[in-house]
């Protein structure tokens, strides 16, 4: 049997968890992941039961068991979907529905909280944890009252391992409404409806919550002495993994959709509410924005393409005189926000390996847009960028965004959620979280800009922001 790993993480997602088991210097030793099924009753709605992660959580360390000895397990920490809100009883029983993260049911009280209540700077969603609990608070009012507590995903398994399930993180709570700049939970949430009193304790990632119960031990196989760490949003805590963590480092995440990340260590305000700010644990902001556009376009124009084939024949198509703006749905909310935003395409494309360039290139003229708006807002931007998601697959795309941005752009070997928990799970034993970053972070690829294609990318990315501006009255703000 293996040696035992110091760390585990807990990564609960929409359809599966990961149980992740690290060494003290981050690299994987065994993992496991378990699926599971989320309901859709109705057209936007998606619900979930926290049971079957927590049984998940035990399948997967009973098959992680087989081969590791979990017993010598010191730290635990848990990552995962942001906005879903579950309800429990006093006895940490969950009481149904519990609202997933993409379920938009409550657009007219994200609409209503917009409009009318002081709220951080930022524009609420549907999917957002508040807006599901006042839909919850009125349209659920008997299952709403009967709750002890309100927690998220990631608190409902420290739960589960602890029997504390009033303890939350800054990065899960913040679009729950917890005023980060004040460290408080406001007061007119009770006007809404929701008393504070079901609300959680709210700490920094990597503080420590409480050692196992005797109960969760026997039932895991991880030990009694093992110390669960307030982990961090999958967001969040995948930045982590990018390997930022000085002051003016950024993280570029594109998968499906693009976000935006960066350290700052002054609270950065956007009047236009595109970019909000997670509470860094070291005391710094972590500013941070979506879009809507990312990887995917690819999916819905290229659907059953060989991707890696197109990536080779992207340079003989640069330069190229398609310009477009790659949104695959309605609505855009970074770099400008218009909830009736669609894609476009001006030119016509002179095949499919022109077109299928044209829309990397604006993906990265996207990613450009939102750098020069958050150094507009004060924001310090250093070199190198660093890369994250999906889209660090093709190396031709991340040679292309180094060449749109003009700036190189670094990619870490495991910048994933997962072991992003485990660098806060290690923060405490190595003296801070900016040196466990340092020490446990290994960097795999670097792309650097190429001089020959400044001048073509400098003219078309402005003739792409001005036909942006034709088109969307918000992008010219």
């Amino acid at each position: 049997m293996a040696s035992a790993p110091a760390i585990l993480t807990i990564d609960v997602g929409t359809s599966a968890l990961k149980a992740v088991l690290y060494s003290p210097t981050g690299h994987v030793v065994d993992q496991s992941t378990q699926r599971y099924a989320y309901r859709t009753e109705q057209p936007g709605w998606a619900e979930g039961d926290p049971e079957t992660w927590w049984q998940a959580l035990q399948h997967a360390l009973v098959d992680v068991g087989q081969r590791v000895a979990l017993d010598q397990v010191q730290v635990v920490a848990c990552t995962g979907q942001m906005h879903t809100a579950v309800l429990l009883d006093g006895a940490g029983q969950v009481l149904p529905p519990t609202i997933l993260w993409l379920d938009r049911r409550a657009a007219q009280e994200a609409e209503e909280l917009q409009r009318h209540l002081q709220l951080p700077p930022y524009q609420i969603n549907s999917t957002y944890t508040l807006p599901k609990l006042l839909w919850l608070a009125r349209r659920r009012p008997a299952r709403f009252a009967a709750a002890a507590r309100i927690c998220h995903a990631a608190d409902f398994l420290v739960g589960r391992l602890t029997g504390c399930y009033d303890v939350s993180d800054t990065s899960n709570v913040l679009k729950t409404g917890y005023d980060v700049a004040d460290g408080r939970w406001p007061a007119f949430f009770a006007d809404l409806g929701v008393p504070l009193g079901k609300l959680p304790r709210v700490v920094r990632p990597g503080e420590p919550i409480a050692r196992l119960t005797t109960q969760a031990a026997d039932k895991t196989g991880l030990s009694r002495l093992a110390i669960a760490v307030a982990g961090a949003t999958d967001g969040t805590a995948g930045f982590l993994a990018s390997g930022a963590c000085d002051v003016g480092q950024w993280c570029s995440t594109l998968g499906t959709t693009l976000v935006l990340r960066g350290v700052s260590r002054t609270l950065l305000r956007d009047p236009l509410g595109r970019v909000y700010s997670h509470a860094h644990p070291e005391g710094h902001w972590l500013p941070g924005a979506a879009s809507n556009v990312g990887g995917e376009c690819l999916e819905a124009r290229f659907k059953g393409s060989r991707l890696a084939a197109l990536d080779g024949e992207v340079s003989a198509h640069l330069p190229n005189p398609l310009l477009l703006y790659p949104l695959a749905r309605r609505g855009e909310r970074f770099p400008f926000v218009d909830p009736d935003a669609r894609g476009f395409v001006q030119g016509r494309a002179r095949g499919r390996a022109e077109l299928y360039a044209a829309h990397l290139e604006a993906v990265a003229f996207v990613e450009r847009w939102g750098y020069d708006i958050l150094a507009g807002l004060g924001a310090p931007i250093c070199d190198p960028v660093f890369a994250s998601g999906g889209a660090v697959a093709s190396d031709v795309w991340l040679q292309l965004r180094a060449d749109v941005l003009g700036r190189p752009l670094r990619v870490a070997a495991d910048a994933h959620s997962a072991k992003g928990a485990a660098l806060l799970a290690a923060a405490a034993a190595m003296g801070s979280l900016s040196e466990a970053v340092r020490r446990m972070v290994r960097f795999e690829r670097s792309f650097t800009p190429r001089p020959g294609l400044r001048a073509y990318f400098d003219d078309k990315y402005g003739r792409f922001r001005a036909a942006c501006a034709e088109r969307y009255p918000a992008a010219g703000a």
